[in-house]
C-alpha cells in the first residue's frame, strides 16, 4: 500500500466511528463558520458538493444557501468535472453514486467566487488529500478559476502533514 492509500484507509476508519449526530453537529458548526466569513459575504456564486455518507453533510446547507446565493454543484462526465446550477428538481444519482444536477446552466470557472472542497484529509495549512481521481485539482487549475477555496472536514480528517505533489491545489482555508 502507498502512503496515500494508508491515510485514506485510516480516515475511513476514523469517520466510521462518528455517530450520525456527531456528523450533523460538525456540519452545522463548519457551515455556520463559513456563513459568518467575509468570503461568504462577498460571494455571489458558491460551489458546493453533494455529500457522500463519509463526508461533511451538505444537503441542508445547499438548500439554505440556494435561497441567498447562486449555488452550483459538480457533475462528472468521464475525466471531467463541471459545475451546474443547483435545482432540486433536476438532481439525479450520477458518477460514483453522487447526486448531480442534470440541469443546463453550466457555471464557468471564472464565475465561482467561493468553492467548498471535500477531501479525505487536510492539513491546517490547506494541503489536501482527495479520493485519488484529481477532479478538483484539474478543475481548480483551469484558466480563469480564482475562487476562494475552503476545505471542509471533520476534526478526525486533519493531519499535521500529508503527501503533496506539484499538481496538487491547496485550500486557502480549512474549516473543521
Amino acid at each position: 500500500m502507498t502512503e496515500k492509500s494508508d491515510i485514506r484507509k485510516e480516515v475511513r476508519r476514523r469517520i466510521s466511528s462518528l455517530s450520525p449526530r456527531q456528523r450533523l453537529d460538525a456540519a452545522s458548526s463548519v457551515f455556520d463558520r463559513i456563513e459568518r466569513s467575509e468570503a461568504f459575504a462577498r460571494a455571489t456564486c458558491v460551489a458546493l458538493y453533494a455529500s457522500l455518507p463519509d463526508e461533511v453533510p451538505t444537503h441542508e446547507t445547499i438548500q439554505r444557501w440556494a435561497s441567498v446565493k447562486r449555488v452550483v454543484l459538480p457533475r462528472v462526465e468521464g475525466d471531467t468535472m463541471r459545475f451546474f446550477d443547483y435545482d432540486p428538481a433536476t438532481m439525479r444519482r450520477g458518477s460514483f453514486g453522487i447526486d448531480e444536477p442534470e440541469a443546463e446552466g453550466e457555471c464557468t470557472p471564472d464565475a465561482i467566487d467561493l468553492i467548498i472542497i471535500p477531501a479525505r484529509a487536510f492539513t491546517p495549512e490547506g494541503v489536501r488529500l482527495g479520493r485519488g481521481k484529481g477532479y478538483y485539482d484539474r478543475y481548480m487549475s483551469q484558466p480563469g478559476f480564482a475562487a476562494y477555496k475552503v476545505g471542509v472536514a471533520f476534526g478526525c480528517q486533519i493531519f499535521d502533514s500529508l503527501p503533496f505533489e506539484d499538481h496538487d491545489i491547496k485550500a486557502d482555508e480549512v474549516v473543521y
